[in-house]
């Protein structure tokens, strides 16, 4: 998705005549079926003269220029590329353009941050120039033109032309020098040095073909998490991160470097729904952690992701992965870093009858993980609480770091990767669930991520097997519990209990149901909500139960407690309905290209077809 393209000449005509940002806002109109904020609005305005004065003091008139470009598999965009070839390469220009003034910008005494005011408060973000390395490396690592013979030069720049380099110099301190180096940040006075930057990488050829190359590249096939995790623990960085991912990274990083010289205790909080990176975030840092020689642990709650990773990280790293409760009669401050993922799932104690006689504890849970550590890392998504005994949430994480004199630090993951990489599409669910209102609610046909509505369970298995068969391990089903779940019967073969009409299938193996999300036989069974937490697919096909049923009358979820076989969920049946709303928003958020929905109920199917504009 771009919102503009065309040549120098163009442009400079359309920002001449003041209609470059009514041109982009239409289209933004178009594509995402909303109006522009006005802020985003202004900055076209501001920026983009700012933009044509280089190319005017360069005299680029002919090179191919994209503007609001999307980046692969992602919701971010980048604000220019300009195509062309100097020095006998082929070449583009990745270019973020920044408003930021001198007195908006603040040093950070974190490795790689700084401060800068927003709308009234000074938030946490990374240098610019390491935000555009993330925007190079999500082209690098993302589009199939990328790895063609002849090489082509990429070019990733900052431009901060209100800030001026000749007053307070946050953003050219020594600490930056690398990163500057490597993607170069020119400011308000360097405007023609950036235009000879430009006219001396892509001036040769306008780049024309590039640019049609470009457009028409495929992607590569998405790094998947699971597979890369043993190489990222134990060898070496796997994934780039972007954008809000990158301050996040660096803020535990610096703060488990400081721990050598200082006394404080530090929780650090991390928000963001599905998709957002947070399993990524978690397991680069704790890689680059083990690395620096900090004693540091990765724990959840969920038994299939820890015991998955502990199968995929190999036997020098296993004993890193644990938890909630394994720290329960740890003594305070004896371990260096607890990193807490799927935190939401914190438990209001550690009594429960999974935990190990040894370990079970009358305190919070909570407690249990910040005691022990010098450094608590929490990520959660408060929305997907799948279970009534699950109580994790962040004013529950910030009371106990307050009863322990913590520090508090918090984040909030916006960039989405899972679902095509459209924000779009996780408010449109929410909204449809009536979870998180918002002003989006219809899915449009244009979304990068397929919904698609089946009129019978077989038709969905049918499709699921066969993306599956397309790429192993790729694709999976997925229902809510609202059938029983037999265990194996004494030859080891499934008991067919989810039935629908003449549809029959398996739930996951009792015995080994951790193995359901990566290994082949798990194509052959569904998988419930507790097994599919934390995982992500290519494609997920979704059987919603009539558990879950929509009251046309009153316009209106209802959830169905008489209908669930999970004894669990049904003990509050006043907060059924919600829970199941939530069931339902996990399921239907773990793919990244398409959600096969069937519904048992027709009024909830009626009314998620009529949320989508392509029905």
């Amino acid at each position: 998705m771009r919102l503009y393209d065309g040549d120098l000449s163009q442009f400079r005509v359309d920002v001449s005549n003041n209609k470059i940002a009514d041109i982009l806002a239409q289209k933004y109109q178009e594509f995402f079926n909303r109006p522009v904020g006005k802020s985003e609005y202004r900055s076209w305005e501001n920026s983009l003269q700012f933009l044509k004065n280089v190319f005017d003091s360069a005299s680029l008139y002919s090179n191919k220029i994209i503007l609001e470009y999307k980046l692969p598999l992602t919701n971010r965009r980048i604000d220019a590329i300009i195509f062309g070839r100097g020095n006998g390469l082929d070449g583009l220009v990745i270019l973020e353009l920044k408003q930021w003034s001198n007195d908006g910008v603040h040093d950070c005494e974190e490795e790689g941050n700084i401060y800068v005011d927003m709308g009234g408060h000074s938030i946490r973000v990374s240098h610019p120039s390491l935000q555009v390395e993330g925007y190079y490396y999500g082209l690098k690592d993302n589009m199939a033109i990328f790895d063609e013979e002849p090489e082509i030069r990429l070019y990733p720049l900052v431009y901060c032309h209100n800030y001026s380099r000749e007053k307070d110099r946050v953003l050219y301190q020594e600490k930056f020098k690398q990163i500057i180096k490597k993607c170069p940040l020119f400011s308000k006075e360097d405007y023609r040095d950036l235009g000879n930057y430009i006219k001396e990488r892509l001036s040769e050829k306008p780049g024309v073909e590039l640019f049609n190359r470009f457009l028409s590249s495929p992607l590569k096939p998405s790094k998947e998490l699971i597979k890369h995790v043993g190489t990222m623990i134990n060898k070496q960085q796997i994934f780039n991160l972007i954008d809000e991912q990158i301050p996040t990274r660096n803020t535990i990083i610096s703060n488990a470097k400081r721990l050598a010289q200082s006394d404080k205790k530090y929780v650090i909080i991390v928000k963001g729904g599905p998709g957002t990176g947070k399993s990524v975030i978690a397991l680069e840092s704790m890689a680059e952690l083990l690395r620096l020689g900090k004693q540091v642990f990765y724990i959840t709650g969920s038994a299939t992701f820890t015991k998955t990773l502990k199968s995929v990280v190999g036997s020098r790293a296993k004993d890193r992965f644990k938890y909630f409760f394994s720290f329960t009669h740890h003594k305070e401050n004896e371990i260096d870093v607890l990193i807490c993922d799927e935190a939401h799932r914190l438990r209001k104690n550690s009594k429960d009858y999974g935990v190990p006689a040894n370990l079970k504890s009358d305190a919070p849970q909570v407690d249990d993980i910040i005691r022990p550590s010098r450094l608590s890392v929490f990520f959660l998504d408060e929305h997907q609480i799948v279970r009534p005994n699950e109580v994790g949430n962040v004013e529950l994480i910030k009371e106990s770091a307050k009863k322990f004199n913590a520090e508090i630090i918090e984040f909030e993951l916006m960039t989405q990767f899972r679902c095509g990489g459209s924000e779009t599409y996780m408010q449109w669910l929410d909204n449809t669930l009536d979870i998180t209102p918002s002003d989006i609610w219809l899915l449009d046909k244009n979304e990068p991520i397929e919904f698609k509505i089946f009129d019978s369970p077989a038709a969905l298995r049918d499709a699921i097997y066969q993306k599956n068969k397309e790429k192993q391990n790729s694709a999976r089903i997925v229902a809510g519990f609202c059938w029983k779940w037999s265990p194996p019967r004494p030859d080891g073969t499934l008991v067919n209990d989810v039935k629908i009409g003449d549809f029959e299938m398996p739930w996951e193996n009792k015995k080994n149901f951790w193995k359901w999300p990566t290994f082949p036989e798990g194509i052959e069974q569904v998988g419930t909500v507790y097994t599919s937490q934390g995982f992500e697919f290519d494609y997920i096909g979704v059987i919603v139960g009539d558990d879950f049923i929509y009251d046309r009358e009153n316009k209106t979820w209802i959830g169905i407690p008489e209908k669930s076989h999970d004894p669990a969920a049904k003990r509050d049946k006043s907060k059924f309905t919600n829970h199941m709303k939530n069931v339902y928003r996990v399921l239907m958020s773990r793919a990244h290209k398409g959600v096969y929905v069937y519904f048992m109920n027709k009024s909830a199917e009626e009314f998620f077809k009529s949320r989508i504009r392509s029905a």
